[in-house]
């Protein structure tokens, strides 16, 4: 059973992923549904409720996710690690296309995690355009 994460430790979160999905790079202020505090390294896999294992992550991206830490890469079949946050930076693995609309996996890893977490989902991809169209998205680093 996961401990009880602390209003300090989620606002630690929350802060460090500047209020953005840590895997679809979606921002919380633009979420039809509360974010949630994900453990990288699921609680059922041996992993921790510390600052070091948590990312913020999106309805979407958390459900699909769950506790999967592995996925195959469309492109060889192969079995990788899906993207840590923590130890992985998001532009190694990820790019946008020219449109920002599509999260593009650059590496295996980055590849498996856009299947897995399903990154393109179409509510996402029509919230990017217009956002863009707006001027709000993609968030600047």
């Amino acid at each position: 059973m996961s401990e009880p994460i602390s209003t300090a430790l989620r606002e630690a979160v929350k802060l460090r992923a500047k209020n953005c999905c840590e895997y679809c790079q979606s921002q919380e202020k633009f979420a039809t549904q509360s974010f949630s505090i994900e453990h990288i390294h699921p609680i059922s896999k041996g992993g921790g409720t510390c600052l070091e294992n948590l990312a913020l992550a999106c309805q979407g991206c958390n459900n699909h996710k769950y506790n999967k830490t592995e996925g195959k890469d469309p492109v060889n079949g192969q079995l990788v690690s899906l993207y840590d946050p923590r130890k992985q930076k998001w532009q190694e693995h990820f790019a946008w296309n020219e449109d920002y609309t599509l999260v593009i996996g650059v590496t295996p890893t980055g590849r498996a995690t856009v299947s897995e977490l399903r990154l393109n989902r179409q509510g996402l991809v029509n919230l990017r355009q217009v956002l863009y169209a707006m001027g709000e998205h993609p968030v600047s680093s």
